[in-house]
């Protein structure tokens, strides 16, 4: 009795996988949901999180990968997605999940050798993995011309890319200072990669090349973004399909000759022994179920490309399996940023909190941090092209407030918190319990990088100028702790 007790909540767990939905009706496909106490899930998202990075390290470690660490991994990105919410609504998080995807039928079900002679990879698979990019880059270019944004149609839009992207790096301030002529060849070429290029990669009956060229024309692009900007892993994401549009041919020269060999010899043995075993036969099924699954799910996918009214990093499918891509449709001409203060009395002097990465401090220059993600960072700059607050926003106030260490923790180590006992910035009372913040706000500030060599009374040279421009949040006055505590506890 025990045993079916235990068997009907675990099938009730499993059950909510599909019945549970988000606001797009798509169901939830996570891990969590076998947690029996979903107010403490700390835990279960670190064993995910470690979980995959052990897998993923296997599978460089070996070079090899089969179906169940492929769909483990899958796995571990869906839970993840469907709990992250904005934090992990980027494009980027829907293209691993639906690479991991593809590759669940690109490798062996279980073998773990280096050159599985009984799994040839399958063609259609390949082929797939092709859409997958040209999906991914035509989606971005269609939807820079579809914007409205007319600096994407008079190529004026890297004029201001570099100085108002998400994270600038250290090259950005540099390239942004580039003459007019050279930002206008930038977006015509980003044009060509974006709308010419692809082609390259699934026309049929091209010269072998050709499709070379296309395959290295998006493996060169994406290097160039890497080092202009700080896009967390999507470039580096986006390389992994551009090197499967590479042939055997192509990757022979950087093998040993006894590996081209092996390589060779496998070939022949797949094109021969191997067709007519029940192995190959159920492989071949598979395969073209999966060719026919794509095809079907990227129907909708297609229409959304080849209409008007084109929404980017968007899903059509329930699992969000096949998708649809873009990215940066539109370029801001300034450069606005949410500044977070914090008082202990109303009249002041208010702290300003420090983010990791995101400009705060103007003397604090840019950093190299990609492919890492600093997503509360990201949000934050997301957040300034809102008229309101959005809910999480609340919840940070509050919890920075409260000075909660997990919070706390995604802040600058050294100057981050104000109000710290190891924070760099002068608090003559950070000893006296008085001296804990109590009220809080959200300002605006307009940011431009700062090319005087004037210094300040410090002999500090700013890396940004910046001006405030108004209130963000509240509009009027200031908010504490319990005014906050009551606006989360009404909206969640």
């Amino acid at each position: 009795m025990a045993r079916n007790l235990a068997g009907n909540k675990f099938a009730d767990r499993l059950q909510k996988w599909w019945t549970n939905r988000d606001r797009s009706d798509r169901p939830l496909p996570t891990l969590l949901w076998l947690a029996k106490d979903r107010n403490r899930l700390n835990n279960w998202l670190d064993a995910i999180a470690l979980s995959g990075l052990g897998m993923a390290s296997l599978l460089v470690l070996r070079g090899t990968a089969n179906v169940p660490i492929m769909f483990a991994l899958w796995i571990c990105q869906c839970s993840l997605m469907s709990v992250g919410r904005p934090f992990y609504g980027y494009g980027w998080e829907t293209q691993l999940a639906e690479l991991t995807f593809h590759s669940i039928f690109l490798v062996p079900f279980i073998s773990l050798t280096r050159i599985p002679v009984r799994t040839p990879t399958p063609a259609i698979v390949v082929w797939s993995i092709k859409w997958h990019l040209f999906r991914i880059m035509m989606g971005a270019g269609l939807i820079k011309l579809r914007s409205g944004d007319p600096k994407w149609r008079n190529l004026t839009a890297m004029d201001y890319f570099y100085e108002t992207q998400p994270v600038p790096n250290l090259l950005t301030k540099a390239l942004h200072r580039l003459p007019k002529t050279w930002h206008k060849f930038e977006v015509l070429s980003n044009h060509l990669v974006e709308l010419v290029a692809p082609w390259l990669l699934i026309f049929p009956f091209l010269p072998r090349k050709w499709r070379m060229t296309g395959a290295i024309i998006q493996i060169v692009f994406q290097i160039i973004l890497i080092t202009s900007g700080n896009l967390s892993f999507l470039n580096w994401l986006t390389i992994v399909p551009s090197f499967i549009c590479l042939d055997d041919m192509f990757y022979a020269k950087y093998f040993s000759q006894n590996d081209v060999q092996i390589v060779s010899k496998a070939l022949v043995t797949s094109r021969t022994m191997m067709k007519l075993s029940l192995g190959f036969l159920s492989r071949s099924i598979v395969s073209l179920a999966f060719g026919v699954l794509v095809a079907k799910l990227s129907i909708p996918v297609v229409k959304n490309l080849l209409s008007k009214n084109q929404v980017m990093n968007a899903s059509f499918d329930p699992l969000r399996l096949i998708n649809t891509y873009g990215a940066f449709g539109t370029v801001s001409e300034e450069r606005i940023e949410l500044v977070i203060e914090s008082a202990h009395s109303y009249a002041g002097p208010w702290k300003e909190y420090t983010f990791n990465v995101k400009p705060g401090n103007p003397f604090r220059g840019a950093k190299w941090i990609t492919p890492y993600h600093h997503r509360l960072d990201w949000q934050l700059w997301i957040t300034q092209f809102s008229r309101d607050p959005p809910l999480w926003m609340y919840t940070l106030l509050l919890k920075l407030l409260r000075q909660e260490p997990d919070v706390i923790g995604l802040l600058d180590p050294k100057t981050g918190d104000p109000w710290g006992k190891h924070s760099c910035v002068h608090n003559p009372l950070k000893d006296d319990e008085s001296s804990k913040p109590k009220y809080i706000r959200v300002e605006r500030y307009k940011y431009k990088f700062n090319y005087s060599k004037e210094t300040n009374e410090d002999d500090l040279i700013p890396y940004w100028y910046r001006e405030r421009i108004g209130r963000f949040y509240p509009r009027q006055g200031v908010v504490s702790e319990s005014d906050l505590f009551e606006i989360v506890s009404r909206t969640t």
